[in-house]
Order: structure tokens, then C-alpha cells, then sequence
């Protein structure tokens, strides 16, 4: 039991480092490529790889869609993967050098969102001490893309746009994973490989319509050359084996212990964009704390919601 949870923990650490290097390795990638053809043949190889591995654990029978719901599998595959992977990197993109740790912030985020979510979709209303922790977590995240100083983003348009394309992409992220449990017959692998290979179909359609109008240009064979090893690390490393080590954790030590691993993404891209170059400020170190902090203490608070409410049946019982 204690190597299995330690199996687990080492899993999540993977994942979440994974992640947190994934944007500024994307920092230096989009120097030579857009994101959208980038993201086009990097979900191409993730998907092939995910194919195959369906392929070895569940047969053919893995990739039928018969009596499925392969309609909200194709829309939850084009939040993934184009909605994720397009606004995300484009955001970062029109960010500038400091692009990777804001992006990388606002995954941190993600927990909270999916709270929102889950109570949008699901109408399970958060506890009113979470909104707190909602809101304490956002603010963290105004200093980091503020940089404390919010009149000079609202006042530049395209600061402005790229935070709300990292927020969007954010939110694509949180509405692919909570559509998960829309698919509780289906494995990890399946779900993930199957709403690849659809969420493709849109991609493939964005990108060539954007090529076709000639919005962006298409990849020349010696542009793809140049981040080869960008887009081996995003769709093997940040990609394949982040996913299944997350998927890995999340079975052995629960989604309320992984996730505040998510702190660890923000944690890595600081380190690897001061490694290159880039320094965050005080300022935005104070920020990315004080979402830390909002994320562990909503974890602790959600743990104690989930004990009072099993302790009340218990004192039911045994006061019968």
C-alpha cells in the first residue's frame, strides 16, 4: 500500500513538472512556428502514439463508437485539444517573454474553475467558504499578469486579449476533464485516446481554414525542422506520458491529494523561464504564492466539508 502511494505521488510529480516545462519549451518553439500548425502536428503524433497504446490494452473493440455518445466525445475532444491548445499557446504568444509564466499560473487555476463548472453543469453549488478561496485565488492571479500594475493591461488591448485567450483555454481544459465523468464506461486510455482522435477533426479543420485564407502560412519542412524537439517533448512528454501519469495518480491517491500538485506547474516555469532569462518579478512571485495558498487551503476546507457530512449520518445511526 505505501510503495502503491508513493508510486502515485512520484506520478503526479511527473505530470505536474511535465506541464510546467511544457511553456517555456512552447516559449522558444513559437519564435518559429504559430501555434495553431504546432498544435496541429503535435496532437497528430500524441494521438498516433495514444492510438496504438488503446490498440495493445483494449483491441480494436476500443475504437468503436457504436451506440456511443461520439458527439459530445468530438466536443469534448475540440475543447481539449483545439480550444486548449490553440488559445492557450496563442495567448502565451501575444503575452511576450513573460507569456510562459502567465500561462502557467492560470493552469493553476484550474481547480477552482472546475468548481465553477462543476456547479454550472452539475448544479452543485460550491460551499460559500469556497468562493473565498475562488476569489483569493484570482486575485493572486491579477498580480501575476498585472504585474501590479492593472491599469496599463486594461489599457493595452492586446495584453488584454491574450489573458482572456489563457483564461478560455484554461476553461477548455476544465470542461474536457469534467466531461470525463460523462464516460464513466470508459477507460482512461479509451477516453483520452478516442477524444483525441475526434477533437483532431477539429483542429485539422481550424488550422487548414486558417492556412487556406491565408491567416497563417503553412509549415515549411525546414520549420518544422527547428522544433522537432519541441514538439517530440509536447507530445511524448507533456503529452503522452503526462496524461497517463496523471490519470496513474489520480487512481492510486485520489483527485483531492493530486491536484494540489498543480502548484507545481507554475513552480517549474518560473524556475525553467529564470533559467532563460526571464525573472519574475517580486510582485508576480507574490501572486503565484497567494494562489498557492488559496488552492492548498480550498483542498484542506473541501476535506473538512467531506468529513462533517459523513460524520452526520454516522451520529444518525447511532443515536437510532
Amino acid at each position: 500500500m505505501k510503495n502503491s502511494y508513493s508510486k502515485g505521488l512520484i506520478c503526479c510529480l511527473l505530470a505536474t513538472v511535465s506541464w510546467g516545462a511544457m511553456f517555456p519549451v512552447m516559449t522558444d518553439a513559437l519564435q518559429y512556428i504559430d501555434p495553431f500548425n504546432f498544435t496541429t502536428i503535435r496532437y497528430a503524433i500524441a494521438g498516433a502514439a495514444f492510438a496504438l497504446i488503446l490498440l495493445c490494452m483494449e483491441g480494436s473493440s476500443g475504437f468503436s463508437l457504436k451506440g456511443e455518445r461520439w458527439g459530445l466525445a468530438w466536443l469534448l475532444g475540440t475543447f481539449g485539444f483545439a480550444g486548449f491548445g490553440f488559445l492557450v499557446f496563442l495567448g502565451q504568444k501575444m503575452a511576450g517573454p513573460s507569456g510562459a509564466l502567465t500561462a502557467s499560473i492560470m493552469m493553476a487555476t484550474m481547480p477552482m474553475l472546475g468548481l465553477l463548472t462543476v456547479w454550472l453543469l452539475k448544479k452543485s453549488r460550491p460551499h460559500a467558504s469556497t468562493f473565498g478561496f475562488i476569489l483569493m485565488s484570482f486575485a493572486g492571479v491579477i498580480l501575476v499578469i498585472t504585474n501590479g500594475n492593472a491599469a496599463d493591461v486594461m489599457n493595452s488591448p492586446l495584453n488584454l486579449t491574450a489573458n482572456l485567450l489563457l483564461i478560455a483555454g484554461a476553461l477548455s481544459w476544465v470542461l474536457y476533464t469534467v466531461g470525463g465523468s460523462y464516460f464513466p464506461h470508459w477507460s482512461p486510455v479509451r477516453y483520452t485516446t478516442m477524444t483525441t482522435l475526434l477533437g483532431m477533426i477539429s483542429v485539422a479543420t481550424i488550422d487548414a481554414a486558417l492556412v487556406m485564407t491565408g491567416n497563417i502560412a503553412a509549415p515549411t519542412l525546414s520549420t518544422v525542422s527547428l522544433v522537432i524537439p519541441h514538439l517530440l517533448y509536447m507530445a511524448l512528454v507533456a503529452g503522452l506520458m503526462a496524461v497517463l501519469c496523471w490519470n496513474i495518480d489520480n487512481k492510486i491517491i485520489t483527485p483531492t491529494n493530486g491536484v494540489l500538485f498543480m502548484d507545481v506547474v507554475p513552480v517549474t516555469a518560473f524556475i525553467v523561464s529564470a533559467l532563460n532569462g526571464v525573472v519574475p518579478t517580486s510582485i508576480q512571485l507574490a501572486g503565484a504564492g497567494i494562489t498557492a495558498t488559496a488552492l492548498i487551503l480550498n483542498n484542506l476546507n473541501q476535506r473538512k466539508l467531506a468529513q462533517a457530512k459523513l460524520s452526520v449520518p454516522a451520529m444518525a445511526v447511532s443515536r437510532a
